[in-house]
């Protein structure tokens, strides 16, 4: 069974409260994420994991309302969070996706699963080495190789971005990765800035189809190349990263 366990909160230092900001006239960015997350074809359920700071209440009504299991633990340490949320709820095999990516390719995270299935992997991701945009992220891996990083990461950055004690040990876990034919890492809509934003919403606004793609979206700037000036300053900044 895959679980994509959601990461989201309301606080964001750049764009506070953004998961919950309109793309359009009906939609959040949450609710375009786990729709996107819908069309996959081998996720059998999505969990939002969230905080325990009273702000995110309202992500835990969001979920009571939609019908989506839900777990709140440490908003600084997001390693523990996924730890005991996968404990709890007694998961094998998580795919991690954050709530900042609402244009996440559904066949991009199947590619995803399919590699982490049919291998000997403990962690499958697609970028560990860049060829896919910005937005487009997501990894998987086992219940015991999480377990063995929240044991064992110490660092700050393996605890708030949960799977670097992973990537960063290569020696002590088989690691696997997808790479698209075409490097798009120059293209970013993940959402950061209120520009970010913007962009997303002209993309939804000019797509008007359910999942969204990745190859929509790039014969959409090969149409409108103008689009990827919106938010190139931040293309700009993910490059120095």
């Amino acid at each position: 069974m895959v679980t994509c366990i959601l990461q989201t909160r309301m606080g964001s230092t750049r764009l506070p409260g953004k998961v919950l900001m309109k793309i359009n006239k009906n939609d959040l960015i949450l609710d375009f994420v786990i729709r996107q997350l819908k069309f996959s074809e081998l996720i059998d359920e999505i969990v939002i994991a969230t905080t325990n700071l009273e702000q995110d209440d309202i992500i835990e009504k969001y979920a009571k309302d939609n019908g989506i299991k839900y777990f709140r633990g440490s908003s600084l340490d997001v390693l523990d969070r996924y730890y005991q949320c996968a404990k709890e709820l007694k998961l094998s095999t998580i795919l991690r996706v954050t709530s900042d990516c609402p244009l996440i390719d559904p066949k991009i995270v199947d590619k995803i699963i399919r590699k982490f299935k049919k291998g000997k992997y403990d962690y499958v991701s697609n970028f560990l080495s860049h060829s896919f945009p910005n937005g487009t992220e997501a990894e998987m891996f086992s219940f015991s190789v999480l377990e063995n990083a929240w044991h064992n990461g110490k660092k700050s950055n393996e605890r708030e971005h949960v799977t670097p004690y992973i990537y960063d040990n290569q020696e002590k876990f088989c690691l696997g990765q997808i790479k698209n034919e075409k490097d798009y890492s120059n293209f970013r809509w993940s959402v950061d800035r209120k520009d970010d934003l913007e962009l997303v919403k002209a993309i939804a606004s000019k797509i008007k189809k359910s999942p969204i793609l990745m190859e929509d979206i790039i014969q959409l700037f090969i149409r409108e190349p103008e689009l990827v000036k919106i938010n190139s300053s931040n293309v700009l900044k993910q490059r120095k990263v």
